[in-house]
């Protein structure tokens, strides 16, 4: 110890370091890995302000309305909370208006139970001995303002399957282990059965396999501008086909002014119908329409059977008109003589089905249709007893009352009524597959895809009585069987004018009293002439069947 300057003590301090402790080693370590991961805060305050944001939506959905409490001393955080509660308000509202609802479908309506259609009964067929064929019946329809008014605003349900895609190839794949053409496609036996089992989401064959869209570089081949215009057809269109100029084209009649600017009709014809057409009067030769027909002429036809070639339109009519939700499709040798709307209401929207045709009027079974398409010359009968064994093979039965509710096995396939949905247009799909496979004789092949579809899906068709079809189209002699008459064509029915549609339509079912049934007259003097001949078939010359 020694002394300073003023006389105090100094001494001399000796620092002897000790060993640091065990706390104060894991303090350190844990300094040393804060500091090791400081290059990565970026990442770490990315995860921290991704869950705050997250936690914060979460209260905000779970708790929309609720104020968020802000410390009133700090008014610089009070704004920015502010601002993220308008964002985050903002975002929910985006997120509810793009969450994915339940789509809404029509179930079906009944009408009231004093309504007139209710208690409508067919009469019994007049007793004629003279005409034992088959005839046009009473229909109730209903006033055309009631019946625009009930057009469904939503689609039907469509069971089991939701998305329906179709198959393209290119180059085509021809391996297959029969049947088959380059529109169609080669879909082998596998693909065959898959296409039966039904399911969410399905890719088939469809028709127009070899280009990106129907009706380009496909077969069956449509002009842009006519294109073009079947795109915008959206709600109802009429289509109709005359192909090697087999029949001349007519103008559907009693049709209101509403479903004139409303309703599309397409009359689809090929170039060798399109040159007897120049000729006739009606055609106007600048809107290329003949009355409401829009005329739209087909080039590169698929088949060389006439035939054939109407089948495409026939049952691919949701692929020609991608938009459209409805659609009637008649043969070219049938006027149109009730306005679209009554007929859909009554067909379709009031029996709550989405695919509609007339049974055969006097044959319920396919080996009964065979054999008459055999005697009348109709196809190749081996191709015929083909088709059908292999349908026999697969389980096809005669038709019987077993069958119930199932009333008949053979459609009137001259008219068809439709709700464009995913099953409707997987049914057509296949059954165009199967025409396309087997023989052009699409009674044949229609029960069998029917069934198939029914029993994995409950999905049914609706089948009405061919006088009521014969009620709302009247059917014309062909070309040929005109000239050998040498008469002029007779109308066999005579309609009432439909009532103008107000510009209010009613919301609810009143003046139940103008129900519109139909009645044909009768026939008398020429007429009934003219009906003998239509019975005859016999003696008009048969179409050549095509080649196997």
């Amino acid at each position: 110890m020694g002394y300073n300057g003023v006389g105090l003590p100094t001494h001399t301090i000796t620092i002897t370091r000790s060993k640091p402790s065990k706390m104060y080693k894991e303090k350190e370590n844990v300094v040393r890995w804060i500091f090791k991961f400081v290059g990565r805060r970026k990442k770490i305050l990315f995860i921290i302000s991704t869950l705050v944001f997250i936690r914060v939506l979460y209260v905000w959905h779970g708790e929309v309305g609720q104020k968020i409490e802000v410390p009133h001393s700090d008014s610089k955080n009070k704004e920015q909370i502010r601002n993220i509660h308008n964002n985050l308000s903002y975002v929910v509202k985006s997120a509810k208006a793009y969450r994915p609802r339940p789509p809404p479908y029509f179930r079906g309506y009944k009408l009231p139970p004093d309504h007139p259609c209710n208690k409508f009964t067919l009469p019994p067929p007049p007793a004629d001995k003279k005409r034992t064929g088959p005839r046009p019946c009473p229909v109730c329809y209903l006033p055309l303002e009631e019946a625009i008014a009930l057009m469904p605003s939503s689609p039907s349900f469509s069971p089991v399957l939701k998305n329906l895609t179709y198959i393209h190839e290119k180059p085509l794949n021809r391996k297959t282990e029969f049947g088959g053409s380059d529109f169609g496609g080669y879909p082998t036996l596998k693909q065959r059965r898959r296409s039966f089992h039904i399911k969410e989401t399905m890719s088939v064959h469809c028709g127009f396999v070899k280009g990106p869209e129907p009706g380009r570089g496909t077969g069956f081949d449509i002009n842009e501008k006519d294109r073009l215009e079947m795109k915008r057809c959206r709600g109802i269109v009429v289509v109709s086909t005359v192909f090697d100029a087999f029949d001349d084209v007519k103008s559907p009649s009693n049709i209101s002014k509403y479903s004139e600017l409303t309703v599309c009709f397409f009359m689809f014809i090929d170039e060798k119908t399109e040159s007897s057409l120049k000729r006739d009067k009606s055609f106007n030769k600048t809107t290329k329409k003949v009355g409401l027909w829009r005329v739209v002429v087909v080039h590169n036809l698929p088949y060389t059977d006439g035939r054939r070639n109407g089948k495409v339109p026939k049952l691919l009519v949701h692929r020609l008109f991608p938009n459209s939700r409805y659609s009637i499709w008649m043969d070219g040798k049938l006027d149109l003589v009730v306005d679209p709307h009554q007929i859909l209401e009554r067909f379709l929207w009031r029996e709550n089905v989405t695919f509609a045709i007339s049974r055969h009027y006097k044959r319920f079974d396919v080996f009964v249709e065979a054999e008459a398409n055999k005697a009348a010359g109709k196809y190749d009968n081996a191709s015929i007893d083909f088709q059908v064994d292999f349908y026999k093979k697969e389980g096809l039965t005669p038709y019987s009352t077993a069958k119930l509710p199932i009333t008949s096995d053979v459609p009137e396939g001259c008219v068809i009524l439709r709700e464009h949905v995913p099953i409707s247009n997987l049914f057509t799909c296949l059954w165009f597959n199967e025409v396309d496979r087997f023989t052009s004789r699409d009674q044949i092949s229609f029960s069998t895809v029917r069934d198939k579809i029914s029993a994995r899906t409950k999905w049914n068709v609706g089948m009405f009585l061919d006088c009521q079809r014969r009620n709302f189209v009247v059917q014309r002699y062909h070309l040929a069987d005109q000239a050998k008459l040498k008469k002029k064509e007779t109308s066999t029915a005579i309609l009432p004018s439909p009532a103008l549609v107000s510009s209010k339509l009613p919301r609810k079912l009143t003046n139940v009293s103008q129900v519109v049934i139909i009645t044909p007259p009768k026939r008398r003097g020429s007429d009934r002439q003219l009906s003998a001949w239509s019975h005859r078939k016999a003696t008009l010359p048969a179409r050549s069947p095509e080649p196997a």
